[in-house]
């Protein structure tokens, strides 16, 4: 079976408590025996695919099929032209560069609902969205990315993985469903 969450924030990707203020995915009803596939960081959200098939697992997370994974990112300051080109042909990070991606402002912002908590504002300085579309999933490799282009990630929503998209599932943040094999076939195409 392969079951589509939407990850709300402040929950880890994960079924163990390691500490009594960490939410985890054994609060949400999940069927015995599934696991995440991948990941998304306690402070992301959105799609989050798990399985209790362990094909899935190598399919997805193998980097040799390189599927995409599609992010949207609002991201302290009005993000400039350069940032949006150094990010789709890849940033130089501490370990590694990045793979070229797919990268474009997002104008006018996606209607994705409040975050709760909300995230944090500064008068000062505007916000704005990117779309960011990558066939590799490192530690926390979006948020890094936009970093070193000098646009810190305030929020970070994973909007689809392959053609499967969040906002065709019709699940609000903490809901999760059962994927028809049409759905199925969207994340490898």
């Amino acid at each position: 079976m392969l079951l589509a969450f939407y990850k709300p924030f402040d929950v880890l990707s994960q079924f163990t408590q390691e500490h009594p203020s960490h939410r985890t995915l054994a609060e949400f009803g999940f069927p015995p025996d599934v696991y995440a596939i991948g990941r998304l960081d306690r402070d992301s959200e959105g799609l989050l695919l798990l399985s209790d098939e362990a094909r899935w697992n190598d399919r997805l997370l193998n980097p040799r099929h390189a599927h995409p994974r599609t992010y949207h990112v609002q991201v302290d300051g009005q993000v400039s032209d350069e940032a949006v080109r150094k990010l789709s042909v890849g940033v130089d990070l501490k370990e590694f560069r990045s793979l070229p991606c797919k990268a474009q402002r997002l104008d006018p912002e996606p209607g994705h609902t409040p975050r709760d908590p909300p995230i944090r504002v500064r008068k000062s300085i505007p916000t704005s969205w990117l779309e960011l579309t990558l066939t590799e999933g490192k530690n926390r490799q979006v948020r890094r990315m936009t970093a070193a282009v000098g646009f810190p990630t305030l929020r970070l929503i994973r909007v689809s993985i392959g053609s499967l998209k969040l906002a065709e599932l019709d699940l609000g943040a903490g809901k999760w469903k059962l994927l028809s094999g049409e759905e199925e076939r969207k994340i490898l195409s």
